[in-house]
């Protein structure tokens, strides 16, 4: 019984420090000159005729697989993209939180690094396990009517994703 309730609290001592170092949720601080007019309008990601992602965050919509199978999340905000200029990315997964790497060769071409990402198990019906499954076999992208396509290795499927909401990922 002491061993089982050692246990429980070690376990909540992780949490409580992996969400300690959850930098996501804040933007790193730069220096910047105090605005003197009113804030810019947020717009829709777009990219440059290199396809730069950096700056862009996405939700997502949907994913479609190649055997013409498609999977909706339950809660579009639980699945965040957030392309930073420094190349790292920041990504929400349902109740997991990550951080990896991107990189972009050319136009329309996307390798995601490795993911370091919390490990909490998540509630039956989640993507979680389907968005981790792809992560690191994502090959290329693009941008249509304001939407990010992120296409998988030997057409393993498709992932839809939207213009994310300024507050996300947390």
């Amino acid at each position: 019984m002491i061993a089982r309730l050692t246990l429980i609290a070690n376990l909540g001592l992780a949490c409580a420090a992996l969400a300690g170092c959850d930098r996501s949720a804040s933007p790193p601080t730069t220096a910047t000159p105090p605005s003197t007019g009113p804030a810019a309008p947020q717009s829709a990601p777009t990219t440059s005729a290199t396809g730069d992602l950096a700056g862009t965050s996405w939700q997502l919509v949907k994913f479609s697989g190649s055997d013409g199978s498609t999977q909706e999340p339950d809660d579009r905000s639980k699945y965040t993209l957030a392309f930073q200029p420094d190349g790292s990315v920041a990504a929400r997964i349902d109740c997991n939180r990550g951080r990896g790497t991107w990189k972009s060769a050319g136009p329309n071409q996307l390798q995601l690094g490795p993911l370091a990402m919390t490990r909490m198990m998540c509630p039956p019906g989640s993507m979680d396990s389907r968005v981790v499954g792809g992560w690191e076999v994502v090959r290329s992208y693009t941008i249509k009517d304001g939407h990010l396509f992120l296409s998988l290795l030997a057409d393993g499927g498709i992932y839809e994703y939207e213009p994310a909401a300024a507050s996300t990922p947390e």
